[in-house]
Order: structure tokens, then sequence, then C-alpha cells
């Protein structure tokens, strides 16, 4: 990788085996504090997308996520798909997230046309009746696995709501979307990989045609019916974009609560102050989404232009890794980043990205966010770990920050 200048590199410098040490992985805040100090933009290689860099600082992330000389589509930076993305990635290169320009503006226009503030916020009530249930059978227990009692069914029965999956049909689709993302940049992983995501767009596939015939007052209809300038989702896009509002209304939402309720309950401060004024729940889950951070890493840029990056000099063809885990703990951004404080503000996180690839889910995420913290701060205000600490175990993937499990005393 050419660099415009000489950057130290710190004692020990940072290697791809940092993202795979358990402890890091438990708490990568310190070593992000690392990067951002000695090594903002860090020359490293990602499985197989070939020479590429972690970005951490605040200013580089959003410079990364918002101009135009870096793009999504590796293609646009002059570089063809590898193997493994032509054959097993398969439709997912028609998704939004992975085309740049004209062609990204018109899948997400279509995709705006079905998946509206108004039938996001029509799902309030529902959401509200669906997490007090939960919480009722966790009282009745004293005690819970938050994950598995609350963060997980809470969106996939929301998101199957919106899009019309049956109710016969929704525990296969839990199956195919557990552990979906919960992979490391390796082949093997990947590989690992390729059964559910052939299990799930065929399950897509065969909802799709049952929506194409039976019309309904549902997200997936709308998405079918949706069209811009005469120009109608090709049924590979239709797929693809129906796999990605199931991704986005759905990964999200399961590490922030599951991570959001972990850092209310180690700030106990916090959740009596959101208990004594629930007024604070939007400020509260804003926060939240800042201090947890539940997607770290997203997909990575391509350098379709050489640019400079911090200081240093970026060729086409290259990757950028943005890291919103480390930008929202930017003390150059956020004063005392390391405090959760439900009242921030300003708070500008960039906890759903920024610019063109703004998460379509964000909506959705947080009503569903809103709902839960203020009923949990109210239900079980002096909720603690069941566990040690140490003992908390977390899923695989360096992108998304969750826990496989939260076990928590409610009484």
């Amino acid at each position: 990788m050419s660099v415009a200048h000489a950057v130290p590199l710190p004692s020990g410098p940072p290697t791809l085996a940092d993202f795979q040490d358990p402890a890091v992985h438990r708490d990568p805040y310190p070593f992000y504090a690392r990067l951002r100090r000695e090594r903002p933009v860090f020359p490293l290689a990602l499985g197989p997308r070939g020479p590429s860099c972690l970005v951490s600082r605040y200013d580089d992330v959003l410079f990364v996520l918002k101009d135009e000389r870096f793009g999504s589509d590796r293609r646009s930076a002059g570089q063809e798909p590898g193997w493994i993305e032509r054959k097993l990635m398969m439709d997912l290169n028609s998704t939004m997230v992975m085309r740049d320009g004209a062609d990204h503006r018109r899948l997400r226009n279509l995709a705006h046309q079905a998946f509206t503030t108004a039938r996001v916020e029509a799902l309030a009530a529902r959401v509200e009746g669906l997490v007090q249930g939960m919480l009722d059978r966790m009282e009745r227990a004293g005690k819970t696995d938050l994950i598995a009692d609350l963060a997980l069914p809470l969106p996939i029965t929301v998101i199957c709501d919106l899009m019309g999956v049956p109710e016969r049909d929704r525990p296969t689709f839990q199956r195919w979307m557990s552990g979906l993302v919960d992979v490391d940049s390796g082949a093997a992983s990947l590989v690992r990989t390729v059964p559910k995501m052939i299990g799930l767009f065929r399950f897509i596939r065969r909802l799709i045609e049952t929506r194409r015939k039976d019309r309904g007052d549902d997200l997936l209809s709308a998405l079918i019916a949706a069209e811009e300038d005469g120009s109608r989702l090709s049924s590979k896009e239709l797929v693809s974009s129906t796999f990605l509002l199931l991704l986005a209304g759905h990964e999200t939402t399961v590490n922030l609560i599951g991570n959001g309720m972990l850092a209310l309950v180690e700030h106990p401060e916090q959740m009596e102050r959101l208990r004594a004024d629930p007024s604070l729940i939007d400020s509260a889950v804003e926060e939240l989404l800042r201090f947890t951070s539940p997607v770290q890493m997203p997909a990575p840029r391509f350098v379709i232009q050489d640019v400079e990056v911090g200081g240093v000099l970026l060729r086409r063809g290259q990757a950028a890794a943005p890291l919103i885990g480390s930008a929202n703990r930017d003390e150059a951004h956020f004063p005392d980043p390391g405090r959760l404080d439900l009242g921030r503000s300003p708070n500008r996180h960039l906890a759903f990205g920024f610019g063109v690839h703004y998460c379509v889910g964000a909506p959705l995420a947080r009503l569903e966010a809103r709902a839960v913290f203020r009923a949990l701060s109210q239900r079980f205000p002096r909720a603690a770990l069941a566990v040690p600490r140490e003992n908390l175990r977390w899923r695989k993937s360096r992108a998304l920050r969750g826990l496989d499990a939260l076990p928590l005393r409610l009484r």
C-alpha cells in the first residue's frame, strides 16, 4: 500500500490477530483508542479483499462514508469480484448496499416507496403489545436470557409482520436467519454460510411468488408494486431488496437491545435516570446506539479515485473499512466518550452510517428500541447480571457486535 508519508507503528503493531483476540473481542474500545492515537489509518489485509486499511477516527470515517471517491461496488474501483463473491454471494450483489450512483439511487427510492415512515409508525401499538407480553413472561420467571426471550424474538416477529410472512413459515425463516452474519472475513467462514444463504434465498423467492398471486397490505406486496419512472424492481433485485430489508430490520435491533441493556445494567444510575424521567427515551436510544455501536464495521468502501485519508494516500482499487465503533468513541467529537450519558446532546453518532448508504432500517430499530428500553427501565430497574461479566459470550462477527446470551436476575 502506498502512503503519503511514513506513519510510525505503535509498539506491538495491531494485526489481524488483535481482532481475533478474545480480550479485544470482549472489549474493543481500548484497542480502538490505540488505533485513533497511534495509527488512525492502518494498513491491513482483511481476508480475500486484498490491500485494505482500517479507518478509526470520526472525521476520517465520516469522510469515507460520504465522499464520492469511495464506492460500495468493487467494480467501480476497477476490481472484479472474486470467486467467493461470484459464486457464493449470489443475489447479494444486487442489493442497494452493493451498488453506487444512479443504480443505487433507483433501488433505494423504490425501497423507500414501500418502507415508508408511516408504515413503520403504524407498528407502534403492535410493538408495545409484544414487548409487554414478553416482559410479563420474564417477570413470572424472575430471570431471563434477554437475547433469547426478547432481543431475538421481538425484531423477528415485527419484521415477519411487516413483510407478511405467514405464521406457519416463521420458524423456517428464523432458522435461516440464525447466525447468518456470524462470520469473519475468511473464505472458509463464508463457505460455511452457504447452506443458510441458499435456504434463505429459496424461502424469499417462494414468499415473493406467493405475494405475486395474493397481494396484501404488507411491505413485500408494496415492494412488488413499487415503481419509479416506469422502472420496477427486477426479480433478482426484488429478492435482494427483500433480503436486505429483512436483515436491516433484524440484526441491528437484536444487538442494540442486548448491548444496550448490558450497558444500563452496568450503569444503574443511568437506568434509574431513565426510570425517573421517561421523556429521556429518545436521547437514551441515541446514546445507547453511540455507546454500544451494534454495527462496528460496515461493508468496506472501495477507492474509485486516488484519495488521501488522514494523511495516508489510498490508491484506486484498495479498500477502506470504516470503524464506526471507534468513531462513536472518538474523544475529538464526544466529550468523555467512555461515559454513558442518556441525556447527551449533541450526539451525532454514526451508528446507522451516513449519507446515501444510511441504514434503511433505522426508523424501525429506533421504534423497537424506544418501546424496549422504556418498558425495561420501568419494569426491571434493578435487573442485574446473573453471571460474571467475563463469562458473557460475544458473537463471532467483527462487523457486528452483539451477545450470544444475556442472563439477568430480575427480582
